[in-house]
């Protein structure tokens, strides 16, 4: 049955807006081109089995929160693309695969992660609303079924989709009260700042200018000539993103990562990638030994938003809304440390930490922002698009982070056990997703399929942070 669903949205002026077609994001318009074509996916993994979820929730709880869920993209007649309301059949966007019965919850994980691959290489049709959901109906190692949510990219990004399955969910011990998201704050920026004199701030703009014009130049010249070495995680082949991923996951404790990262003063994020960077280029050299120095970089994902926690999509849809909804990022290129002495398993972390502070309080982004503005303009969202995945292509792996409630979740009172993201349709073959779920960091592996072994990766991943805790707690660093 076709159904439209009117949004539960307060402010009539993005009603009017949405009725008279919206034009898309610049960014929306990159990540869904004839170049460039992404897809998130968000797992939710549930404590009892999903069979008796009713598709009615879609129409009743998902549809509602957002009107661009019930949008597609046109071109007008100005060429300008635009979301354009239509009627939405809630059946065309939702899939109940079915696999053989008695299965063990391992072998109904690996037929979960091939189907995912799977869809993956099928492109969201352009006609209907770009979303879909997958009921997994089956027990794997970490839950008792499964919701497979699919978002094409050019909807939001990480942060806007959160905030729209957040929206979705309650609190499983007490769905009156608000689900409760970890501070970001870190430990290396809880002391109070010094006053500085002016000759020292002069001097700190001077290096911000510099080092601002250096790293906007290194990513023109990353989305054009500068590429990454062939190595065992970066194929020399055209159309990777067309081709099946592997995936697996893997768990962290929040409460141990704290640890590392008191003593160190430094974030989760750089904890972490650091960790999967270290692993990575472990598995590299394990692969080829001449790989250790290969020149690899790794791109993290700023967002560009100032947050304070994720708002209600209705806060987002407002004008002028202090954390918007829609695609808020930008790249962030972390040349991969070289691999000259195992035992300095913290000099992945500190450069990392460097590397990162350098690029979020610095202007390369907000140049290359405005340089992907003025080629929409001269060129046009598709010559744009190219530039976008020139750079992606020319790196060697994504590494994305979210944080997620510090309280388990409930759909439909329903507990979710855990929660974990993947992406598709990026011309790399390996990314990894983090984010945070009761205390827990999942991280999602995703690899190209025959070239590289994703719980070979995730084992030396696994070195890498034990090495890391070691050297940063046992060692009393």
């Amino acid at each position: 049955m076709a159904l439209k669903v009117k949004t539960k949205i307060d402010d009539h002026e993005v009603h009017d807006q949405e009725e008279e077609g919206t034009p898309v994001s610049p960014l929306g318009q990159y990540l869904n081109s004839s170049v460039v074509s992404l897809s998130l996916y968000a797992v939710l993994e549930f404590q009892v089995p999903v069979n008796d979820l009713p598709t009615s929730l879609i129409q009743e709880v998902f549809l509602p929160i957002n009107p661009r869920f019930s949008c597609i993209m046109i071109d007008d007649k100005k060429s300008v693309k635009k979301w354009k309301p239509v009627e939405v059949n809630v059946y065309d966007h939702f899939f109940d695969p079915q696999f053989p019965e008695g299965l063990s919850p391992e072998e109904y994980e690996e037929c979960l992660h091939s189907y995912i691959s799977k869809i993956a290489l099928e492109p969201l049709p352009q006609s209907k609303p770009l979303w879909q959901i997958h009921k997994f109906r089956y027990p794997t190692r970490n839950g008792a079924g499964c919701l497979i949510f699919r978002f094409h990219h050019s909807l939001g990004d990480g942060y806007s989709l959160m905030g729209a399955l957040l929206s979705c969910l309650q609190r499983a011990d007490d769905p009156s009260l608000p689900l409760t998201l970890p501070s970001r704050q870190s430990s290396s920026t809880k002391a109070k700042k010094p006053n500085v004199s002016l000759l020292k701030s002069a001097a700190q703009f001077s290096y911000t200018v510099m080092t601002s014009l250096l790293d906007f130049g290194r990513a023109m010249l990353r989305s054009s000539i500068l590429e990454d070495d062939y190595t065992p995680i970066r194929s020399s082949s055209e159309g990777v993103e067309f081709r099946p991923l592997a995936i697996t996951t893997m768990a962290f404790r929040l409460d141990h990562i704290k640890k590392i990262t008191t003593n160190l003063k430094v974030t989760i994020n750089d904890v972490m990638t650091g960790a999967i960077l270290l692993g990575v280029r472990m598995y590299m050299e394990a692969e080829e030994s001449k790989s250790s120095s290969a020149n690899s970089t790794s791109l993290g994902l700023l967002n560009t938003r100032d947050i304070q926690g994720y708002k209600s999509v209705s806060e987002m849809l407002k004008p002028k809304a202090s954390m918007p909804w829609g695609n808020h990022f930008a790249f962030l290129h972390l040349p991969m440390p070289k691999l000259t002495d195992p035992r300095n398993s913290l000099d992945f972390v500190f450069q990392t930490h460097q590397t990162i502070k350098r690029l979020r309080n610095n202007y390369a982004a907000f140049l290359t922002g405005q340089l992907l503005d003025i080629s929409l303009k001269v060129a046009g969202p598709e010559a744009t698009s190219k530039l976008l995945y020139n750079t992606m292509k020319n790196s060697s792996l994504t590494i994305s982070n979210m944080i997620g409630p510090i309280e388990q979740m409930a759909l439909a009172n329903n507990p979710i056990n855990g929660l974990y993201f993947t992406a598709s349709g990026l011309p790399q073959s390996l990314t990894v997703g983090l984010i945070s779920y009761v205390g827990t960091l999942r991280a999602t592996i995703a690899a190209e399929e025959g070239l590289i072994d994703p719980n070979k990766v995730k084992a030396f991943i696994q070195k890498a942070y034990d090495d890391i805790f070691e050297a940063a707690i046992l060692s009393g660093c």
